[in-house]
């Protein structure tokens, strides 16, 4: 019999499991779901990051049956979109990729969208999505080849992480920090407070880096 209240976390992504951490959440289990993160055609960034998250929460749902898990599992799943107006900037898997999206990120402002889907025990998705607006400062063309050396874009939305390296890049932020770097706290704690999620009394003891 699954023990009751599990929450799983719909994502492998260490930052997610470390602003869980942070926030006192132990996730029961890490369930990473992928899909497909084209966006559609004319497709708004809100709306992206707000389908490819109840995607992932769908995806991780269908593992759990047919692993015969009727438990009373809730699933949390989060994808982040960064945006320049309605363009959408892709998750960076290349040096020429977070190049060309830094240069568009230099010296102007653009909006972090991460949408956030919980599944409860019912089968009722409930979504929320946070919006940021976030201004870089001018990026000389020597600081990004020295970002681009560290490595730090690689699979990030825009190219960057904010709670790394490019946190110096950072002027001015109007939002949620914790919605940046992936996952909104927020969001997540009135979601599950919402839908009857225990929130534990006391942190876990060890928090992982980010």
């Amino acid at each position: 019999m699954s023990s009751p209240q599990k929450l799983i976390l719909a994502s492998g992504s260490p930052r997610r499991i470390a602003l869980l951490q942070q926030a006192g959440i132990e996730p029961d289990r890490i369930m990473p779901a992928e899909v497909d993160e084209t966006p559609l055609r004319s497709e708004h960034p809100r709306l992206l990051a707000k389908r490819l998250a109840k995607a992932k929460a769908e995806t991780a749902r269908a593992y759990l049956r047919e692993e015969g898990d009727g438990g009373e599992n809730f699933i949390l799943a989060a994808d982040t979109v960064v945006a320049v107006g309605r363009r959408i900037l892709p998750k960076a898997e290349v040096t020429e990729e977070a190049a060309n999206c830094l240069g568009l990120l230099s010296g102007r402002s653009h909006r972090v969208f991460t949408g956030v889907c919980l599944i409860t025990p019912g089968g009722k998705a409930r979504q929320r999505v946070s919006e940021t607006r976030v201004r870089f400062k001018r990026l000389p063309r020597d600081e990004i080849e020295n970002y681009l050396a560290s490595g730090e874009w690689r699979g990030k939305a825009g190219g960057y992480a904010i709670q790394g390296l490019a946190g110096a890049f950072v002027v001015k932020l109007i939002g949620s920090y914790t919605g940046v770097v992936g996952l909104p706290l927020y969001e997540v704690g009135t979601l599950l407070v919402g839908e009857g999620y225990r929130m534990p009394s006391k942190k876990p003891e060890k928090v992982a880096a980010f």
